[in-house]
């Protein structure tokens, strides 16, 4: 799966994470897709949280060697 941007959110949680990736998707088209890297273990309640209340589409989870990956497509709903 190819992501248009990554964003390596490290170890940073809930409201610097979700804020971010707020911030990036606002700049992104309708039907790009981002991939969030995160090792905060709220991250795996948080992003598929806040993807619902956003009406974004959570397209893919992935563990990779300690670390999730999130893929996210960009929705026409307003974020």
């Amino acid at each position: 799966m190819q992501a248009d941007i990554v964003y390596d959110a490290g170890p940073t949680g809930c409201g610097e994470l979700v804020m971010h990736l707020f911030l990036t998707m606002r700049r992104m088209e309708v039907g790009q897709m981002i991939e969030v890297v995160s090792y905060d273990i709220g991250a795996r309640v948080d992003i598929p949280a806040w993807c619902t209340l956003r009406a974004q589409h959570l397209v893919e989870t992935r563990d990779v060697e300690g670390t999730r990956h999130y893929f996210i497509r960009r929705t026409g709903a307003a974020l």
